[in-house]
């Protein structure tokens, strides 16, 4: 659903207002925060031309280079990033600090930002400014991101507990497990990237640069995380391939001793299969009886020493 939002100040509160008209007769230095959530191209030339500011097209928001997912001119701040969806699609989002104001322009619904929202109109002293919004912004996806991989290291336990044999549906859990956690890695380094980023600028309030240091410390943590769990799917992955060379070697031991144990007979019946004209048995009355028992016999003993050995 396309919505348009305007964070700004007024009587020592946050209000909201969804209209762009409102934006035209308001101060520019009662802005806080501007979400763009699916807004209409109309509306995002409008906003551009009043703030005198450039919004990125999808494309341009999704270039993996790093000059193109950090941006930072004399007077202005650009921050691109991937947030992921309850279904681990990634979502992009682009940032842009001007004059104190947050402008967020996303496609999709994001909890993240809802969450954000409450702590806004919760605290709103703690707002002065639009970087105040963002590093929130910042900080609760961190909140988000860690929250999904507790839930990643549980479906590993609970799939590590329940790997019992060599089973196709285990591989491909175990597979986009793998790719889950790849793309957590991925986003996490992105955010490590921007926050350290936004360390060395000259644009962020003093009073913020403690906050992005224990998110760095946040995130390496999750890097951390995201390692572990790393390790145990490769450790899963060579516990399924364990559980499925024995599930050969048990096929494989089958068919060895079944050919074994068939290999006595089949040289008896061989040799009096023979078109020999003079064999003693030939003629006798029990000699048919007596070629199945002496087949059974021996493959008998064939067991018996499989058994003795303990290979069965």
């Amino acid at each position: 659903m396309s919505e348009f939002k305007l964070f700004y100040h007024k009587d020592g509160a946050i209000k909201v207002s969804r209209s762009i008209e409102f934006l035209k007769k308001t101060p520019t230095d009662q802005f806080l925060w501007i979400d763009l959530h699916d807004v209409d191209e109309e509306i995002e030339s409008q906003l551009e031309e009043f703030l005198k500011i450039y919004i990125q097209e999808e494309e341009e928001m999704i270039e993996i280079e790093t000059s193109s997912r950090y941006i930072e001119t004399r007077d202005t701040l650009v921050v691109n990033a991937n947030f992921l969806m309850n279904n681990y699609e990634k979502s992009p989002v682009s940032f842009i600090l001007k004059n104190n104001i947050l402008v967020s322009v996303r496609g999709d619904e994001l909890g993240s930002f809802t969450e954000t929202v409450k702590k806004v109109f919760a605290n709103p002293e703690n707002y002065p400014t639009g970087y105040h919004v963002f590093v929130t912004l910042l900080e609760t996806r961190i909140e988000f991101d860690a929250d999904m991989i507790e839930d990643i290291t549980r479906e590993i336990t609970h799939l590590s507990n329940s790997i019992q044999e060599a089973d196709e549906d285990a591989l491909l859990d175990i597979k986009n497990l793998q790719e889950r956690t790849m793309m957590f890695r991925e986003n996490t380094i992105d955010k490590q990237r921007a926050v350290s980023n936004m360390l060395r600028s000259n644009l962020i309030p003093n009073d913020l640069r403690s906050k992005l240091t224990i998110m760095i410390k946040d995130i390496n943590s999750l890097l951390e995380h995201i390692k572990f769990s790393f390790d145990r799917l490769d450790y899963l992955q060579d516990t399924f391939l364990g559980l499925l060379n024995i599930e050969q070697n048990k096929t494989i031991k089958i068919f060895t001793i079944i050919t074994v144990v068939f290999m006595p007979p089949t040289l008896i019946a061989s040799i009096y299969g023979m078109n020999f004209e003079f064999m003693p048995e030939l003629h006798w009355k029990w000699g048919y009886l007596f070629s199945i028992i002496l087949m059974l016999f021996s493959g008998g003993i064939v067991l018996w020493f499989f058994k003795k050995k303990k290979y069965l």
